[in-house]
């Protein structure tokens, strides 16, 4: 019988770029993400830079746009946080132990949250015992170490714990650990239509 379900792809549940941050962005004449904004994204999810240095990036490529417009496409995305999900990750919670490896990061989340009043996102942390993000876990490498430190670390049993990812290169080496494996290799829109109908392998 499986009690613990560990899921490697936050992406998937939260987009940070979803089509309504997109949409608000285009509207102030930025096209789309570029390597220098990327970059910048990252630093900022790492909290090696401030949110004031994260913002000041955007006026290079939306010099006509203010603070308060940066902020308010941005936010955009925490409107169109799917309410369906949520119910259906906290229906799982209820029943199993939750684990979260993610490259999805909340260091900014909590802060957007804040300014609109919104807790969707802290809604959804809380469906999960612990949430893992990338920097804390080395560099998310499909390394036996990683999986068998978390497993240690948590007492989960490998029998009774079920790995969900949609690479192959990570349940193969979640297999050779004796994880039961539910290998999603689709596209990204296939993979929440999965759990949009609240179809899982069990």
């Amino acid at each position: 019988m499986i009690n613990t379900i560990i899921f490697d792809f936050g992406d998937v549940f939260i987009d940070l770029e979803k089509e309504a941050s997109i949409e608000a962005f285009k509207k102030l004449g930025l096209n789309g993400p570029n390597e220098d904004l990327l970059a910048v994204n990252d630093l900022f999810e790492k909290g090696k830079i401030s949110e004031m240095q994260f913002i000041e990036t955007f006026f290079k490529y939306i010099p006509n746009a203010t603070i308060h417009d940066v902020r308010h496409a941005w936010n955009a995305s925490i409107g169109d946080f799917p309410l369906h999900r949520l119910e259906f990750l906290q229906l799982l919670s209820a029943k199993y132990r939750l684990f979260l490896l993610t490259n999805t990061d909340s260091i900014h989340i909590s802060r957007f949250e804040h300014k609109v009043g919104m807790s969707f996102y802290s809604d959804f942390y809380r469906c999960f015992e612990k949430v893992y993000y990338s920097y804390e876990m080395g560099m998310r490498k499909p390394d036996p170490e990683i999986f068998n430190a978390l497993i240690r670390k948590h007492d989960l049993s490998p029998k009774r714990t079920l790995f969900v990812d949609d690479k192959k290169s990570n349940t193969d080496v979640a297999e050779s650990l004796g994880l039961h494996v539910w290998n999603l290799q689709v596209g990204t829109d296939d993979v929440i239509h999965l759990f949009d109908q609240k179809q899982l392998p069990f």
